[in-house]
């Protein structure tokens, strides 16, 4: 019987042996397919054999001959998720993390029922998150972030009970957090961070009762967060930084007794900060940054006791810090305060929490004096207390923080010298002082300081010279002591600063020559040197430094070539205007393929410019003015495209205007002023439809002003002055709409001043249509120029009146009508310019300033032409002839009335009665009254000599009587005679 029994053992355990053989055996199939799916260039797979045993094959698990590890991360592989992976059933844990791998994640893994634990992170997966992944009932850990997935996250994913860590961050998940987050009872940590998830925090999240880490920044979370989230009660991580949450910070967060990281930076919460945050216990770091915070800071350290570091910077917290916030804590090591309103002296509790390391409370409004007991805060490193108003001196006692790193202090208003004592801190590597009223010499005590990397003391007001030992410090890399009051030569002990990269020494008062030493400065990147007195030739053995990017030495007094600093390939800019330099152009700047800026303005440079220029095609400025550049401008510029500033004025240049200067489309500023180009103005030039500024004034061009200058409707400034352009000045240039700036003066213009010039309403500094052969009235529309504050018309040939609109220019403070034919009255608005704005009009404008216009006339009569007079005496003689006519004509009448009245009172006698009758009819006729008219005038005679006696008639009486009458006759014998 028992043999039996021992042999009914023996062949179940053979059973038992065949069926695992024959199961090893099949996984041993489906593994060599996957391996053939996947590129090993690292080999990892290479034991894969079916000769060996499965078990003993590089990265899988076994357990009782089953295989349920596959653990295949940072091996290099690529392709994509092989689909046979689902055959391994027996599968408990799946890494291919940290690989190439790519495609989408193979909906067949969903059929791996046995999955505890799936990490596919970093690789370059793309496509949606499979729903298929809900069907995976044992999934503890579904680590699948760091890749590029796409979509919403499916709420399949609910159905993973068991589900304790969900990491999908660093992909392109969008949409918004599914409310089935809540139904995963036993999650730990939900890390979605790094997305572009939507939409509101779901309420639903409180479910996850046993949740620690709730991670969910750089999203694009929006609303309130949830105060459900304060029944979380094991929650020690929540990271919400960088979303666009709003509203409050809820109360109920303070519940959350086990958190030690809370990171709410970078949103939109508003409010004060909520006092009961001091309940946190455990709390370790908080930030709070970046938000628009209000009221005070209410936040103690007193009571947050496991506090290390507290940022609270961006925001709008008033007032100050409270004066129990720390109190004998010795864990606060990083308190950031910048970019508030806070105010106040500085806050001296602050100097109770000695084991500060980092303390910011830069860009607000503290001010006063700092404290001298600055150096109880021994442990400090970073000392941040730029842009306030802190006055009064630097304490010594900061050269007793032998810990301090860093102390940026710029931007106060702090007075006074550097103390001394600041050469004891040997750990110092940056010193920021810029922009305040410190004096005195910069102390060589300071180049004891080994490690200082960084020196900026730009824009205070330092004496004296750069300290002889500057090269003590091996390992500057910035020196910035620009817009100081420093004299005397560079220090040659600069050249033992071999880390040297960036010398900043412009705006002061530095003088002599470059020392030789600085050949060693092989790091050198950024020199600028500009605003001071350096004289003298460059040494050659600049051109031993290949790294120079930027070099200015513009406005000193340096001579001779420049060619030594031309030995870098790298440099971007270069700028020596207004030196000395002499000599021709060195070709070998060409080399510089990177150079942006060349600027040479103002020297003594002489010859052409050199054909290989045209190799600069990054050149974006190009600055040779006021040298005695000769030649014509090479035509190979025109491979510089991204020129934006083109200024060779005040040369010898010669030859024609180049038309390919029309395929500069970037061109804003084009200067080719007082040289001797000659010819037209290109058409092609109307292509540069950004440039600003084009000056061609003083050359000798002629021909027309081109229509296409019209179609240059970005241009401020246009100045064609002194050439010899002819024709009509072009009416399409009312196109040019932003144009403040218009000079086409001593030129040979013609035609009359275009009305269409009136809609150039931004016109402002001037414009000068002066000496000319304009003609024709000033156009009413120029009174459109409001802005226009000068206006030179003179020296033309424009006729009629000023038209009454100009008076509208109230901002003119220049006016010059001068020479021309204009006449009428003068706007009164115009009375305050000078006689000269108005004289040389052939006197026939009148008003202030000139004589009136009432006088004016009186003046136009006294002062006739000669044909006027000759005319003018010709009508008085005329007329004087015909008067003199007329009365000899009535006279001789009245001498023949008289005639046979005498004839009359002869025939009838001296008695009887018809005698009496005529008598009296005679005395009734001739009037012997007192009063006569006499041919306009009233005057009076003696009646009595007008009496004839009446008893004799002698000749004599009648010859008297005769006489008379040729000087008298009464009104009604004239009126006869007249008739």
């Amino acid at each position: 019987m028992a043999g039996l029994f021992f042999l009914f053992s023996a062949i179940v355990a053979a059973a038992i042996l065949a069926g695992a053989h024959g199961e090893n055996s099949t996984d041993s199939y489906w593994l060599m397919r996957i391996k053939e799916e996947l590129d090993d260039p690292a080999g990892v797979m290479e034991n894969w054999s079916p000769e060996a045993n499965v078990c003993s094959w590089n990265g899988l698990t076994c357990s009782f001959d089953q295989i349920v590890g596959l653990n295949l991360s940072w091996s290099g592989l690529s392709g994509g998720i092989p689909r046979e992976l689902w055959r391994l059933s027996s599968l408990q844990t799946l890494d291919l993390s940290s690989n190439i791998l790519t495609g989408a994640i193979s909906p067949e893994l969903g059929q791996l029922q046995n999955l505890q634990i799936l990490f596919l992170h970093s690789n370059y997966l793309s496509g949606k998150i499979p729903a298929e992944i809900g069907l995976l009932k044992n999934l503890q850990v579904l680590r699948i972030g760091n890749n590029m997935l796409s979509g919403e996250i499916t709420p399949n994913i609910s159905n993973l009970k068991e589900l304790r860590v969900l990491g999908l961050a660093f992909c392109q998940l969008n949409g918004s957090i599914p409310v089935e987050i809540g139904d995963l009872k036993h999650l730990t940590s939900l890390d979605l961070q790094n997305n572009s998830l939507s939409g509101l925090i779901p309420e639903e999240i409180h479910g996850c009762e046993e949740l620690q880490n709730f991670a969910a920044s750089n999203n694009m979370l929006q609303g309130d967060i949830p105060p459900s989230m304060g029944s979380l009660k094991s929650l020690e991580v929540l990271n919400l930084a960088n979303n666009s949450l709003s509203g409050s910070i809820p109360v109920s967060l303070s519940s959350l007794q086990n958190l030690k990281y809370f990171n709410l930076l970078g949103n939109s919460l508003s409010s004060d900060i909520p006092i009961e945050l001091n309940q946190l216990s455990q709390l370790e770091v908080l930030d709070l940054s970046r938000n628009k915070l209000s009221g005070t800071i209410n936040l103690l350290n007193s009571q947050l006791k496991n506090l290390t570091a507290l940022v609270l910077s961006d925001n709008a917290l008033s007032g100050s810090i409270p004066s129990n916030f720390c109190l004998n804590n010795l864990n606060m090591r990083q308190l950031l305060l910048a970019r508030n309103k806070l105010s106040g002296n500085f806050p001296v509790e602050l100097l109770s929490c000695s084991s500060l390391q980092q303390l910011d409370l830069s860009d607000n409004g503290f001010g006063g004096e700092l404290p001298p007991f600055l150096d109880r805060l021994e442990n400090l490193t970073d000392l941040v207390l730029n842009n306030n108003s802190f006055t009064g001196t630097l304490p010594p006692e900061i050269g007793n923080l032998s810990s301090l790193e860093n102390l940026y202090l710029f931007g106060n208003r702090i007075t006074g010298r550097i103390p001394v004592e600041l050469g004891k801190l040997q750990r110092l590597k940056t010193i920021y002082l810029y922009d305040n009223q410190m004096t005195g010499q910069i102390p060589r005590e300071l180049t004891d300081c080994s490690s200082l990397r960084e020196i900026d003391f730009f824009g205070n007001h330092f004496s004296g010279s750069i300290p002889s030992t500057i090269g003590k410090l091996k390992q500057l890399v910035l020196l910035q002591l620009r817009q100081n009051d420093l004299y005397g030569p560079i220090p040659p002990s600069l050249g033992s600063c071999r880390k040297l990269q960036f010398l900043v020494l412009a705006d002061n008062k530095l003088s002599g020559s470059l020392p030789p030493t600085f050949r060693f400065l092989s790091e050198l990147s950024t020199i600028t040197l500009y605003n001071n007195s350096f004289e003298g030739s460059l040494p050659s053995s600049l051109s031993l430094l290949k790294n120079l990017k930027i070099i200015n030495f513009s406005h000193n007094r340096f001579m001779g070539s420049f060619f030594p600093l031309t030995g870098s390939n790298s440099l971007t800019a270069l700028d020596l205007t207004n030196n000395s330099f002499s000599g021709p152009l060195p070709s070998r700047l060409a080399t510089s393929r990177n150079l942006t800026r060349l600027r040479l303005a103002h020297n003594h440079l002489t010859g052409s410019i050199p054909p290989e220029f045209s190799q600069l095609t990054e050149l974006n400025f190009l600055d040779l003015s006021f040298n005695s550049l000769t030649g014509e401008v090479p035509p190979h510029l025109s491979n510089c495209l991204k020129l934006e500033h083109l200024l060779l004025s005040n040369n010898q240049l010669t030859g024609i205007m180049p038309p390919w200067l029309g395929s500069l489309k970037q061109l804003g500023e084009l200067d080719f002023s007082s040289n001797n180009f000659h010819g037209i103005v290109p058409k092609e030039l109307g292509n540069c439809s950004k440039l600003l500024k084009l000056s061609l004034h003083s050359n000798n061009f002629s021909s027309t002003i081109p229509q296409e200058i019209g179609d240059l409707t970005s241009l401020n400034v246009l100045n064609l002055q002194r050439n010899n352009f002819q024709g009509p000045i072009p009416a399409n240039i009312q196109q040019c709409k932003k144009l403040y700036e218009l000079r086409l003066s001593e030129n040979s213009l013609t035609g009359s001043i275009p009305a269409e010039l009136g809609g150039l309403t931004e016109l402002q500094v001037i414009l000068d249509l002066s000496n000319n052969f304009l003609s024709g009235e000033i156009p009413s529309s120029l009174g459109n120029l409001v802005k226009l504050e000068r206006l030179n018309l003179s020296t033309n040939q424009l006729q009629g009146k000023i038209p009454s609109s100009l008076g509208k220019l109230t901002s003119l403070h220049m006016l010059n009508l001068s020479n021309n034919h204009l006449q009428g009255q003068i706007p009164t608005t115009f009375s305050g310019f000078p006689l000269s704005s108005f004289i040389g009009n052939d006197r026939r404008l009148c008003g202030p300033p000139l004589v009136s216009c009432l006088e004016s006339k009186g003046q136009g009569k006294r002062r006739l032409s000669n044909t006027e007079v000759v005319g003018i005496i010709l009508a008085i003689v005329l007329t004087s002839t015909v008067i003199c006519l007329v009365m000899l004509y009535i006279m001789l009448r009245i001498w023949c009335n008289w005639r046979k009245v005498s004839i009359s009172n002869s025939e009838y006698g001296t008695g009887g009665t018809n005698h009496h009758q005529h008598k009296k009819e005679a005395e009734k006729k001739w009037a012997f009254g007192g009063e006569k008219w006499r041919i306009g005038e009233y005057w009076k005679v003696d009646s009595l000599a007008l009496v004839a006696s009446q008893d004799k008639k002698s000749p004599s009486s009648t010859t008297t009587t005769a006489c008379i009458l040729h000087l008298k006759m009464d009104q009604d014998s004239m009126e006869d005679t007249l008739v």
